[in-house]
């Protein structure tokens, strides 16, 4: 099960939900690294979106993207073969995903109207399949970029 967190909680929210996990003990070891990521990831997202705007198509806006994180020394990967295990059988499929910085956040980029729940059910598969424990949803087609930006946790992940 997932946790949404909206980004703009503030920094006491989300020390609390921490502690939370770590009374709990189901802390994922990249979570942390993850967590400061984000704000990276974001951080970048906002540069470009105030650059090249609102309305155009997710591969021009992912091209950015991995050209920021590139120019800020963020390692990132998209569009990889992932190893999928079901039941004993074990194949490598390439997934869609849009962009895994550093190997523990997962990003799916949008230009939609509005996130719709099958988008954060796609971006949970992925987590899932993935074993990675943050995952973003960002909407370029936001006026305000930070309006689009949906965070989910998965709890317990790498268990």
């Amino acid at each position: 099960m997932a946790v949404l967190l909206p980004c703009l909680a503030g920094p006491d929210k989300i020390l609390r939900f921490l502690c939370l996990l770590r009374v709990k003990g189901c802390m994922h070891p990249f979570f942390n690294k993850a967590h400061e990521l984000s704000q990276l990831a974001i951080g970048g997202g906002i540069e470009v979106h105030r650059l090249k705007g609102p309305g155009l198509i997710e591969s021009i806006y992912e091209r950015c993207l991995m050209r920021e994180l590139e120019l800020r020394k963020i390692a990132a990967i998209n569009q990889r073969l992932v190893r999928i295990e079901y039941k004993g059988l074990i194949f490598d499929e390439p997934l869609r995903f849009d962009v895994l910085v550093e190997g523990c956040l997962l990003l799916e980029l949008k230009c939609v109207q509005e996130i719709l729940p099958i988008h954060k059910a796609q971006l949970l598969s992925y987590m899932k399949l993935m074993d990675i424990t943050l995952g973003l949803i960002i909407n370029f087609h936001e006026m305000k970029l930070i309006d689009g930006v949906v965070r989910m946790i998965l709890p317990g992940a790498n268990r």
